[in-house]
């Protein structure tokens, strides 16, 4: 089987690309190194059947070779990231994607979009199910993002029907674990690199605001399941284990160690009340469900997290 992932020198591209790897896949890696980073993939280099081109999937993608499967994975992902470069991020969600729905097309290739949570925007329903159509600013700072991925989904079905292309969506929850930038400007990452720098945990709001943590090797899972099913529609991947951004905040401070105050600062426009999954569909057509729990993810991400530190700190 030989893939092509976009974005798969980044967090969690890397990760699939790994995972394929390592079932006997060939993968062929673009990145345009943006966001992601080749020392993601760089284990990954010297195996013959992997390969890392770098490359703008916005512009023409040309593959030689048969092409089993193309999985769209390239975006900014991070409110950092999409705030930064908001034309790059729709931009990757409009020709991206209909760049790599093509060369689906052309491969006669299987098809996944990796989609987010964000399609569901701040939402008046929780859990919130696939059904559910969301509640999303879309001139707001983050409908960059959040219409970029509903367009993409709305491209990605308009190839289905009318172009018969074998198409997944996974609508992806709040994801972590090892290869997260520590300045990726989410909730772990920063709690993490101030806890381990001595600086006061930056929480947004009251900190009442809820999310839902699935671990990277949990999501990829999901993913490779959804990848072998018949399921045209959006499947949510995440765990709907909720807490709350200030409890996490704390349970950070007490896994580092930490002493440092938390302090508060002005919840950004559009920030969501509420991310929780029903993932009942994925239990009912993948038989998946989150295995690792939240203590034992947060302690193999630390262990990650610290070893950068170190080396920042070495480097410095």
């Amino acid at each position: 089987m030989r893939a092509v992932i976009t974005g798969g020198a980044g967090f969690l591209g890397s990760h699939l690309c790994d995972y394929l790897i390592a079932r006997d896949w060939e993968v062929l890696c673009i990145d345009n190194l943006v966001t992601g980073a080749e020392l993601n993939v760089s284990r990954l280099l010297a195996n013959a059947r992997f390969r890392l081109v770098q490359h703008d999937v916005t512009r023409y993608i040309e593959v030689s070779g048969p092409v089993d499967y193309v999985l769209h994975f390239a975006s900014p992902a991070s409110p950092v990231d999409y705030l930064k470069l908001p034309i790059q991020t729709l931009k990757v969600g409009a020709l991206g994607t209909h760049n790599t729905l093509g060369l689906a097309l052309a491969k006669k290739a299987k098809y996944l979009l990796a989609s987010t949570s964000e399609c569901y925007g701040d939402p008046e329903v929780s859990p919130q199910p696939e059904t559910y159509w969301g509640h999303v600013n879309p001139i707001g700072p983050r409908g960059v993002y959040d219409e970029a991925k509903r367009f993409a989904e709305a491209m990605t079905m308009a190839y289905h029907r009318a172009h018969g292309v074998d198409t997944r969506i996974v609508r992806i929850f709040n994801t972590y674990g090892p290869r997260m930038r520590l300045n990726d400007g989410r909730a772990l990452p920063n709690f993490v690199h101030q806890a381990l720098t001595g600086q006061p945990i930056t929480v947004y709001g009251d900190g009442r605001q809820t999310r839902s943590f699935c671990y990277v090797s949990d999501l990829i899972e999901g993913i490779h399941r959804l990848m072998q099913s018949n399921e045209h529609g959006p499947t949510n991947i995440g765990n709907p284990q909720e807490i709350t951004i200030l409890e996490f905040a704390k349970r950070i401070r007490t896994l580092t160690g930490s002493t440092v105050p938390i302090v508060f600062k002005p919840l950004p426009q559009d920030d969501p009340r509420q991310r929780c999954p029903d993932i009942s569909k994925a239990r009912r057509i993948l038989n998946w469900e989150p295995k690792v729990n939240l203590e034992e993810g947060l302690q193999l991400t630390l262990d990650f997290f610290r070893q950068q530190v170190a080396a920042g700190n070495r480097a410095g």
